[in-house]
C-alpha cells in the first residue's frame, strides 16, 4: 500500500509546484521562481494559508494589481527564455477577472504562466456568495469561465483529488515548445480548505527537460535545397530565436552563408545591431533596409515568427514570388501563407541546415544591395535620434537620447502607443536580453509591470522603462511593488498629454481630433507625475530636454531605489517607418472630405 499525507488541496497544490525543477547549465533549479498573491476571500484561508506554512518554501510576493502582478510573472518568463516561471493566485470575482487581460497576452505572445484564481463554492452551500456572478441558465458558470478562450490549458478543481490529473497536464503544457501559453486553475474556495490523503510519491522532485524538437528529415533536407538554390534569401528572426537560445547558431548561419537577418519585435537583439547582416527591423514599425530586402528577396525563412500583420504589413510587403518557409515550434504557426513547413527548434533546425547546406550562390549584388541599404538606414536612425534644436522633443530623439547613455547591462522595457514603432526601428539592441517589448498583444499598462517582471528574472541587469503618459495612467502601481520588493527600475515618462499613437491615426484616417488628447479636453488636469510617483516611493524629477534626460539616466543607475524621470513630448513628428502598409478600415462613407480622401487612399493601397 503507498503511502499517503493528509493535506488540504491547497497545501497539496504549494507542495507539488515547489518540487518541480528546470534542467539548466547549473544544475537543476526551481521551475517556479514563486508566486505573486494579492489574497481576498476566495483565496486568504486556503491558497493564504498553505503559503503560509509551505515546507519547503515558496517565494511569495504581493502586488498591487491582479493584471500588473500577472504581466511581471509573464515579462519573467520572457526574460528567462520560458526556461522558469511564475504562478498568481487572487480572490475571486474582480480579482480573478482582473487577470483575463494578462492571460490574453500571455496566449497570443506564447509565454507560460500559471494562474490561480479563487473560486465560488463547489458545494453550492452558501451561493450566491460574496462576488459571486450567477449565470441564469448555467449554475456550474462562474466568473473563471472567461478564462477559457484565452488559457492554453483550464480547469476547474472540484473535488482534492483532481490535482492528481490536472496538475501535471497543466505543467505539460506549461513548459512544452509547441503549446506554451497560460493555464488556469480555478479552485473554489471550498475546496481549497478541503482535505485528502495524497499518495507520497505524487511530490516527488520532478527535473524537466525542456523539450527540443528536431525537423522533419524530409521537411529540412526541402528547405537546404530550396536554399542552395537561392539567389536573395532572407531570414526573418522572431521570438522562438530567443526562446531556443538559437541567436549563436543564427549568427554563424547568417555570416557563413551571406544571408541576411530582419527581426520582428519579439527577435529583435537576436543579432546585435551592428551585426553586418542585421538588416534591421521588418514590417510597419521596420526599417527601409529590412523591408526592401522583404520585397526583393527569392525565399524568405521566418523562424519562430507567427508572422503577425505588422511583421507581414497586413500580408503585402513579402515578395510574391518568393519561396517562404517557416521554421516554428507551434503547427498553427508553421503552416500560415502556404509556407514549406519545418516544425522544429529553432537552434536545432539551423545546426541541421548548416549541415545540410552547401554555402548558396548568393548574388554579388544582393549582398552589396543590402550592405548599401543597412548604412543608409543608420544614418537615417542617426538623423531621427539626434536632439530637437528647439521646441519639445520627438519619442525618437528621446530613446535616443536613453540609447547613448545605455550599457550592455541595459534592458529596454516597452509595450503600447507609439514608442514600440520607434523602438523597433531605431533602438540599437547590443544583442539578446537588451530589447524587452510586448507588441504581440499591444497592451497598455505592461510598460512598469513587465519592467518589474525583467528585474526580478535579471537583477545584475539594467532595466530602463520607456512608458508614454497614456499607459501611466492606466497602470503605475508596481512603482509602489518594486520599491518595495527592492528591485530598482529606471522609469522614463514621456508626456505627451494624451494617447497621442491614436491621435495619429485618427488623422491618417482623415478624422479630425478627438477624444485622445487631454490638451483638447476642457477641465482635464495638468498631471504632476513626479508628485504622484514620489507619492509611491520612487525618486521622482522632471527634466527640462534630452541632454538632462541622459544625464538623469546615468544618476539613477547609482539610485537607491526605484527612479521617475518625466520629459514633456510631443504627439506629432513620429518617424517615418520602412515604407510599409498596415491595413486599417476608412469609413467607406462620411460627411468629411478628408475623410473621404482618406478612404480613396486605402482602397488604392488595399487594391494594389
Amino acid at each position: 500500500m503507498s503511502k499517503t499525507v493528509r493535506l488540504t488541496m491547497a497545501q497539496a497544490l504549494v507542495r507539488y509546484l515547489a518540487a518541480q525543477k528546470v534542467d539548466s547549465d547549473g544544475g537543476p533549479q526551481p521551475l517556479f521562481a514563486g508566486m505573486f498573491a494579492i489574497f481576498g476571500h476566495g483565496n486568504v484561508a486556503g491558497l493564504g494559508e498553505a503559503l503560509a506554512s509551505a515546507e519547503p518554501p515558496m517565494p511569495v510576493y504581493r502586488a498591487h494589481n491582479e493584471q500588473a502582478m500577472a504581466h511581471a510573472a509573464i515579462a519573467y518568463a520572457k526574460a528567462k527564455g520560458r526556461r522558469r516561471m511564475m504562478a498568481c493566485t487572487t480572490s475571486i470575482g474582480p480579482g480573478a477577472t482582473n487577470m483575463v487581460t494578462a492571460a490574453a497576452l500571455a496566449h497570443v505572445n506564447r509565454l507560460p504562466v500559471l494562474l490561480l484564481p479563487g473560486d465560488t463554492f463547489a458545494s453550492r452551500r452558501p451561493d450566491p456568495v460574496l462576488q459571486q456572478v450567477e449565470d441564469f441558465g448555467d449554475p456550474t458558470v462562474t466568473a473563471n469561465d472567461v478564462f477559457r478562450p484565452v488559457s492554453r490549458f483550464w480547469d476547474r478543481i472540484t473535488r482534492p483529488e483532481q490535482l492528481l490529473t490536472s496538475l501535471p497536464q497543466a505543467l505539460s503544457v506549461l513548459v512544452d515548445p509547441a503549446e506554451c501559453g497560460p493555464a488556469v486553475l480555478a479552485l473554489p474556495q471550498d475546496v481549497q480548505a478541503e482535505a485528502w490523503d495524497y499518495p507520497v510519491a505524487f511530490f516527488e522532485e520532478r527535473v524537466h527537460v525542456l523539450r527540443r524538437p528536431p525537423p522533419d528529415r524530409d521537411a529540412i533536407a526541402e528547405l537546404a535545397a530550396i536554399l542552395d538554390a537561392a539567389e536573395r534569401p532572407l531570414i526573418v528572426a522572431g521570438g522562438g530565436v530567443h526562446y531556443a537560445g538559437a541567436q549563436d547558431a543564427l549568427a554563424a548561419f547568417s555570416r557563413r552563408n551571406g544571408i541576411p537577418v530582419a527581426e520582428t519585435q519579439a527577435g529583435k537583439g537576436a543579432l546585435p545591431w551592428d551585426h553586418p547582416f542585421n538588416v534591421g527591423a521588418i514590417g510597419v514599425t521596420g526599417a527601409s533596409s529590412a523591408n526592401r530586402a522583404a520585397a526583393d528577396a527569392d525565399v524568405i525563412i521566418a523562424i519562430g515568427t507567427r508572422l503577425q500583420d505588422f511583421t507581414t504589413a497586413s500580408n503585402t510587403l513579402f515578395n510574391r514570388e518568393a519561396k517562404l518557409a517557416s521554421i516554428n515550434t507551434a503547427r498553427l504557426d508553421t503552416i500560415k501563407f502556404g509556407a514549406l513547413a519545418v516544425q522544429a527548434d529553432a537552434a536545432v533546425a539551423l545546426e541541421d541546415l548548416a549541415r545540410l547546406c552547401r554555402v548558396p550562390e548568393v548574388s554579388a549584388d544582393w549582398q552589396a544591395a543590402n550592405s548599401a541599404a543597412i548604412t543608409e538606414w543608420r544614418k537615417s536612425v542617426d538623423a531621427a535620434t539626434a536632439p530637437a534644436r528647439s521646441g519639445l522633443p520627438s519619442d525618437a530623439q528621446v530613446l535616443g537620447a536613453v540609447n547613448r547613455v545605455a550599457t550592455e547591462a541595459t534592458t529596454v522595457v516597452c509595450a503600447a502607443g507609439g514608442l514600440p514603432g520607434e523602438l523597433h526601428k531605431l533602438w540599437r539592441a547590443s544583442g539578446p536580453g537588451a530589447y524587452h517589448v510586448e507588441y504581440g498583444y499591444s497592451c497598455m499598462g505592461y510598460e512598469i509591470a513587465g519592467g518589474l517582471g525583467v528585474k526580478m528574472a535579471e537583477p545584475e541587469r539594467e532595466v530602463v522603462v520607456l512608458v508614454g503618459d497614456g499607459s501611466y495612467l492606466m497602470m503605475n502601481s508596481e512603482i509602489a511593488t518594486s520599491v518595495m520588493l527592492g528591485f530598482r527600475l529606471t522609469i522614463v515618462v514621456l508626456d505627451n498629454r494624451g494617447f497621442g499613437c491614436i491621435e495619429r491615426l485618427q488623422a491618417s484616417c482623415g478624422g479630425e481630433s478627438f477624444n485622445n488628447l487631454l490638451s483638447a479636453e476642457p477641465g482635464a488636469p495638468d498631471v504632476d507625475f513626479v508628485a504622484h510617483a514620489a507619492s509611491l516611493g520612487a525618486l521622482a524629477r522632471k527634466v527640462r530636454n534630452v541632454e538632462e534626460l541622459a544625464d538623469a539616466v546615468v544618476e539613477a543607475r547609482e539610485a537607491e531605489r526605484t527612479s521617475v524621470i518625466v520629459i514633456d513630448t510631443t504627439h506629432q513628428a513620429p518617424t517615418g517607418a520602412g515604407g510599409a502598409w498596415w491595413d486599417v478600415p476608412v469609413a467607406e462613407v462620411s460627411t468629411r472630405q478628408a475623410v473621404r480622401d482618406a478612404y480613396a487612399d486605402y482602397r488604392k493601397a488595399r487594391d494594389e
